[in-house]
Protein backbone atom coordinates (compact mmCIF):
# COMPACT_ATOMS: atom_id res chain seq x y z
CA UNK A 1 0.00 0.00 0.00
CA UNK A 2 1.33 3.45 -0.88
CA UNK A 3 1.76 6.34 1.53
CA UNK A 4 -1.22 7.99 -0.17
CA UNK A 5 -3.20 4.80 0.23
CA UNK A 6 -2.49 4.82 3.92
CA UNK A 7 -4.25 8.17 4.06
CA UNK A 8 -7.55 7.03 2.54
CA UNK A 9 -9.84 10.03 2.65
CA UNK A 10 -11.23 10.52 6.11
CA UNK A 11 -10.37 7.22 7.76
CA UNK A 12 -6.69 7.38 8.65
CA UNK A 13 -5.77 6.41 12.17
CA UNK A 14 -2.13 6.96 13.07
CA UNK A 15 -1.31 4.61 15.95
CA UNK A 16 1.84 5.82 17.69
CA UNK A 17 3.81 3.24 19.57
CA UNK A 18 2.78 0.53 17.11
CA UNK A 19 4.50 1.96 14.10
CA UNK A 20 8.03 2.51 12.90
CA UNK A 21 8.79 6.17 12.32
CA UNK A 22 11.22 5.16 9.59
CA UNK A 23 8.59 3.70 7.29
CA UNK A 24 5.49 5.57 6.16
CA UNK A 25 3.87 2.41 4.82
CA UNK A 26 3.95 0.76 8.27
CA UNK A 27 1.41 3.21 9.68
CA UNK A 28 -1.76 1.44 10.79
CA UNK A 29 -5.22 2.54 9.83
CA UNK A 30 -8.53 2.13 11.61
CA UNK A 31 -11.55 2.31 9.35
CA UNK A 32 -14.45 3.24 11.57
CA UNK A 33 -18.10 3.56 10.54
CA UNK A 34 -19.56 6.67 8.96
CA UNK A 35 -16.28 8.06 7.60
CA UNK A 36 -14.84 8.63 11.07
CA UNK A 37 -11.46 10.25 11.68
CA UNK A 38 -9.68 8.86 14.73
CA UNK A 39 -6.51 10.01 16.44
CA UNK A 40 -4.71 8.41 19.37
CA UNK A 41 -2.99 11.52 20.73
CA UNK A 42 -1.80 15.00 19.80
CA UNK A 43 1.41 13.66 18.24
CA UNK A 44 -0.65 11.54 15.85
CA UNK A 45 -2.78 14.54 14.92
CA UNK A 46 0.27 16.68 14.25
CA UNK A 47 1.80 13.96 12.10
CA UNK A 48 -1.42 13.66 10.10
CA UNK A 49 -1.42 17.42 9.44
CA UNK A 50 2.25 17.62 8.53
CA UNK A 51 1.94 18.58 4.87
CA UNK A 52 3.47 16.38 2.25
CA UNK A 53 2.84 15.86 -1.44
CA UNK A 54 0.90 12.66 -0.80
CA UNK A 55 -1.80 14.18 1.40
CA UNK A 56 -5.48 14.02 0.59
CA UNK A 57 -7.77 17.05 0.46
CA UNK A 58 -10.40 17.64 3.11
CA UNK A 59 -13.53 19.64 3.93
CA UNK A 60 -14.27 21.56 7.11
CA UNK A 61 -18.00 21.90 7.75
CA UNK A 62 -18.60 25.53 8.78
CA UNK A 63 -20.92 25.42 11.83
CA UNK A 64 -21.48 21.83 10.75
CA UNK A 65 -22.93 22.77 7.37
CA UNK A 66 -26.16 24.27 6.10
CA UNK A 67 -28.88 21.71 5.42
CA UNK A 68 -32.65 21.78 5.78
CA UNK A 69 -33.95 20.13 8.93
CA UNK A 70 -30.59 20.30 10.73
CA UNK A 71 -29.78 23.42 12.78
CA UNK A 72 -26.21 24.77 12.71
CA UNK A 73 -23.97 23.85 15.65
CA UNK A 74 -26.13 20.83 16.51
CA UNK A 75 -24.91 17.30 17.15
CA UNK A 76 -27.64 16.04 14.85
CA UNK A 77 -26.21 18.08 11.95
CA UNK A 78 -22.69 16.86 12.71
CA UNK A 79 -23.94 13.26 12.62
CA UNK A 80 -25.78 13.87 9.34
CA UNK A 81 -22.62 15.17 7.67
CA UNK A 82 -20.45 12.32 8.92
CA UNK A 83 -23.00 9.77 7.72
CA UNK A 84 -22.30 11.03 4.21
CA UNK A 85 -18.64 12.08 4.17
CA UNK A 86 -15.56 12.49 6.27
CA UNK A 87 -15.23 16.07 7.51
CA UNK A 88 -13.62 18.34 10.02
CA UNK A 89 -16.37 20.00 12.06
CA UNK A 90 -16.07 23.73 12.77
CA UNK A 91 -18.30 24.93 15.61
CA UNK A 92 -18.71 27.94 17.90
CA UNK A 93 -18.35 28.31 21.66
CA UNK A 94 -20.46 30.78 23.64
CA UNK A 95 -20.92 31.04 27.41
CA UNK A 96 -24.04 31.18 29.56
CA UNK A 97 -24.70 33.35 32.59
CA UNK A 98 -23.61 30.48 34.85
CA UNK A 99 -20.38 29.95 32.87
CA UNK A 100 -21.41 26.83 30.96
CA UNK A 101 -19.78 26.61 27.53
CA UNK A 102 -22.33 25.91 24.77
CA UNK A 103 -22.47 25.66 20.99
CA UNK A 104 -23.84 28.93 19.60
CA UNK A 105 -22.56 31.28 16.92
CA UNK A 106 -24.58 34.43 17.62
CA UNK A 107 -24.48 36.50 20.78
CA UNK A 108 -28.28 36.25 20.83
CA UNK A 109 -30.64 33.29 20.66
CA UNK A 110 -33.17 34.77 18.26
CA UNK A 111 -31.95 33.46 14.88
CA UNK A 112 -31.10 29.86 15.71
CA UNK A 113 -33.46 28.91 18.55
CA UNK A 114 -36.91 29.45 20.02
CA UNK A 115 -35.36 31.76 22.60
CA UNK A 116 -34.91 35.50 22.71
CA UNK A 117 -32.16 37.73 24.03
CA UNK A 118 -28.51 37.28 24.88
CA UNK A 119 -26.92 33.90 25.46
CA UNK A 120 -24.84 35.44 28.24
CA UNK A 121 -28.00 36.46 30.12
CA UNK A 122 -29.40 32.92 30.28
CA UNK A 123 -28.46 29.97 32.47
CA UNK A 124 -27.78 26.61 30.91
CA UNK A 125 -30.97 25.24 32.48
CA UNK A 126 -32.89 27.97 30.68
CA UNK A 127 -31.22 27.12 27.37
CA UNK A 128 -32.14 23.47 27.78
CA UNK A 129 -35.81 24.46 27.60
CA UNK A 130 -35.34 25.83 24.08
CA UNK A 131 -35.41 24.13 20.69
CA UNK A 132 -33.06 24.82 17.81
CA UNK A 133 -34.27 26.30 14.51
CA UNK A 134 -32.93 25.19 11.12
CA UNK A 135 -31.66 27.35 8.24
CA UNK A 136 -35.20 27.85 6.94
CA UNK A 137 -36.57 28.96 10.30
CA UNK A 138 -38.26 25.65 11.02
CA UNK A 139 -38.40 24.66 14.69
CA UNK A 140 -36.86 21.26 15.38
CA UNK A 141 -36.82 19.08 18.48
CA UNK A 142 -33.02 19.39 18.71
CA UNK A 143 -31.43 21.10 21.71
CA UNK A 144 -28.49 23.47 22.23
CA UNK A 145 -25.53 21.24 23.11
CA UNK A 146 -22.86 22.07 25.63
CA UNK A 147 -19.19 21.99 24.66
CA UNK A 148 -18.76 19.02 26.98
CA UNK A 149 -21.46 17.09 25.12
CA UNK A 150 -19.85 17.88 21.76
CA UNK A 151 -16.38 16.87 22.95
CA UNK A 152 -17.78 13.58 24.23
CA UNK A 153 -19.64 13.00 20.95
CA UNK A 154 -16.63 13.82 18.73
CA UNK A 155 -14.15 11.36 20.23
CA UNK A 156 -13.19 8.78 17.63
CA UNK A 157 -15.37 10.46 14.97
CA UNK A 158 -13.86 13.71 13.75
CA UNK A 159 -11.57 16.65 14.37
CA UNK A 160 -13.25 19.75 15.83
CA UNK A 161 -12.09 23.28 15.07
CA UNK A 162 -13.43 25.44 17.89
CA UNK A 163 -14.25 29.11 17.34
CA UNK A 164 -14.15 30.86 20.72
CA UNK A 165 -16.47 33.85 21.00
CA UNK A 166 -15.26 37.16 22.46
CA UNK A 167 -16.76 36.83 25.94
CA UNK A 168 -15.47 33.30 26.52
CA UNK A 169 -12.29 33.00 28.64
CA UNK A 170 -9.63 30.93 26.92
CA UNK A 171 -8.76 29.33 30.25
CA UNK A 172 -12.23 27.78 30.54
CA UNK A 173 -12.06 26.30 27.06
CA UNK A 174 -8.60 24.81 27.54
CA UNK A 175 -9.58 23.42 30.95
CA UNK A 176 -12.66 21.72 29.52
CA UNK A 177 -10.66 20.25 26.65
CA UNK A 178 -8.10 18.92 29.12
CA UNK A 179 -10.75 17.60 31.54
CA UNK A 180 -12.38 15.69 28.67
CA UNK A 181 -8.96 14.48 27.42
CA UNK A 182 -9.89 15.83 24.00
CA UNK A 183 -6.54 17.32 23.02
CA UNK A 184 -6.01 14.84 20.17
CA UNK A 185 -9.10 15.84 18.22
CA UNK A 186 -9.48 19.59 18.65
CA UNK A 187 -7.97 22.64 16.96
CA UNK A 188 -8.52 26.06 18.55
CA UNK A 189 -9.27 28.88 16.11
CA UNK A 190 -7.40 32.17 16.54
CA UNK A 191 -7.74 35.42 14.61
CA UNK A 192 -4.63 37.26 15.78
CA UNK A 193 -1.17 36.33 16.92
CA UNK A 194 -1.75 37.56 20.48
CA UNK A 195 -4.56 35.05 20.89
CA UNK A 196 -2.43 32.32 19.35
CA UNK A 197 0.41 33.03 21.79
CA UNK A 198 -1.98 33.07 24.75
CA UNK A 199 -3.53 29.72 23.87
CA UNK A 200 -0.13 28.20 23.15
CA UNK A 201 1.03 29.38 26.58
CA UNK A 202 -1.99 27.76 28.26
CA UNK A 203 -1.25 24.42 26.62
CA UNK A 204 1.79 24.17 24.31
CA UNK A 205 0.61 20.83 22.90
CA UNK A 206 -2.69 22.02 21.45
CA UNK A 207 -3.11 22.61 17.73
CA UNK A 208 -4.21 26.03 16.53
CA UNK A 209 -5.81 27.46 13.42
CA UNK A 210 -3.87 30.66 12.74
CA UNK A 211 -4.83 33.31 10.18
CA UNK A 212 -1.91 33.69 7.76
CA UNK A 213 -2.90 35.41 4.52
CA UNK A 214 0.39 36.73 3.18
CA UNK A 215 4.15 36.66 3.69
CA UNK A 216 4.07 39.56 6.14
CA UNK A 217 1.70 37.62 8.38
CA UNK A 218 3.85 34.52 7.97
CA UNK A 219 6.82 36.53 9.24
CA UNK A 220 4.78 37.73 12.21
CA UNK A 221 3.75 34.16 12.95
CA UNK A 222 7.38 33.03 12.97
CA UNK A 223 8.09 35.71 15.59
CA UNK A 224 5.58 34.09 17.97
CA UNK A 225 7.82 31.06 18.47
CA UNK A 226 4.88 28.67 18.05
CA UNK A 227 6.11 25.49 16.33
CA UNK A 228 4.78 25.04 12.79
CA UNK A 229 3.71 21.51 13.73
CA UNK A 230 1.13 23.10 16.03
CA UNK A 231 -0.74 25.01 13.34
CA UNK A 232 -3.02 24.85 10.34
CA UNK A 233 -2.95 28.11 8.35
CA UNK A 234 -6.29 29.77 7.64
CA UNK A 235 -5.59 31.77 4.50
CA UNK A 236 -8.77 33.86 4.60
CA UNK A 237 -11.93 34.12 2.52
CA UNK A 238 -10.20 34.97 -0.77
CA UNK A 239 -7.96 32.85 -2.97
CA UNK A 240 -4.23 33.24 -2.41
CA UNK A 241 -1.43 33.05 -4.94
CA UNK A 242 -0.32 29.48 -5.56
CA UNK A 243 3.24 30.56 -4.72
CA UNK A 244 2.11 31.57 -1.22
CA UNK A 245 0.39 28.25 -0.63
CA UNK A 246 3.52 26.50 -1.90
CA UNK A 247 5.64 28.42 0.59
CA UNK A 248 3.40 27.23 3.45
CA UNK A 249 3.62 23.68 2.15
CA UNK A 250 7.41 23.90 2.12
CA UNK A 251 7.21 24.61 5.84
CA UNK A 252 4.97 21.57 6.34
CA UNK A 253 1.82 23.63 6.91
CA UNK A 254 -1.69 22.69 5.76
CA UNK A 255 -3.83 25.50 4.32
CA UNK A 256 -7.53 26.18 4.96
CA UNK A 257 -9.40 28.42 2.53
CA UNK A 258 -12.73 29.83 3.68
CA UNK A 259 -15.01 29.22 0.70
CA UNK A 260 -18.08 29.90 2.84
CA UNK A 261 -19.94 32.89 1.49
CA UNK A 262 -18.89 34.25 -1.89
CA UNK A 263 -16.80 31.29 -3.04
CA UNK A 264 -19.54 28.80 -2.14
CA UNK A 265 -21.93 31.02 -4.09
CA UNK A 266 -19.55 30.91 -7.05
CA UNK A 267 -19.69 27.11 -6.96
CA UNK A 268 -23.50 27.19 -6.85
CA UNK A 269 -23.62 29.57 -9.82
CA UNK A 270 -20.91 27.98 -11.99
CA UNK A 271 -20.95 24.38 -10.83
CA UNK A 272 -19.26 22.46 -8.04
CA UNK A 273 -16.22 21.80 -10.24
CA UNK A 274 -15.12 25.28 -9.08
CA UNK A 275 -13.93 23.70 -5.83
CA UNK A 276 -11.28 21.82 -7.81
CA UNK A 277 -9.78 25.14 -8.92
CA UNK A 278 -9.09 26.04 -5.28
CA UNK A 279 -7.38 22.70 -4.72
CA UNK A 280 -5.25 23.09 -7.83
CA UNK A 281 -4.16 26.45 -6.46
CA UNK A 282 -2.76 24.88 -3.30
CA UNK A 283 -5.64 24.76 -0.85
CA UNK A 284 -5.71 21.62 1.30
CA UNK A 285 -8.91 22.13 3.32
CA UNK A 286 -12.08 23.85 2.15
CA UNK A 287 -14.03 25.50 4.97
CA UNK A 288 -17.53 25.46 3.54
CA UNK A 289 -21.24 25.68 4.27
CA UNK A 290 -21.65 22.91 1.66
CA UNK A 291 -19.44 20.09 2.95
CA UNK A 292 -21.33 17.29 1.22
CA UNK A 293 -21.24 18.95 -2.20
CA UNK A 294 -17.60 20.02 -1.85
CA UNK A 295 -16.61 16.57 -0.60
CA UNK A 296 -17.88 14.94 -3.79
CA UNK A 297 -15.46 17.07 -5.81
CA UNK A 298 -12.64 16.41 -3.36
CA UNK A 299 -13.13 12.65 -3.54
CA UNK A 300 -12.79 12.75 -7.32
CA UNK A 301 -9.74 14.98 -7.02
CA UNK A 302 -8.12 12.70 -4.42
CA UNK A 303 -8.57 9.73 -6.76
CA UNK A 304 -6.83 11.65 -9.55
CA UNK A 305 -4.10 13.21 -7.41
Amino acid sequence: MTAKGMKIWGVCFLILGLVSCSCQTEKKESIGPNHYLQFTDVSATKEFFNWNSGRDFMVSAHRGGSYSGYPENSIELFDYVLENTSAIIECDIAMTQDSVLVMMHDNTLDRTSTGKGSVADKTFDELKQLNLVDMEGKVTHFKIPSLKEVLKWAKGKTLLTLDIKDNVPYELVVREVEDMEAEAYIVLITYDFGAAKMLHHLNPELMLSVTIRNEVEWGRFEETGIPVENIIAFTGLSERESSFNKMLHEHGVFTILGVLGNLDKRAIARGDHVYKEFLDNGTDILATDRPLEAAEVLKQHNDEY
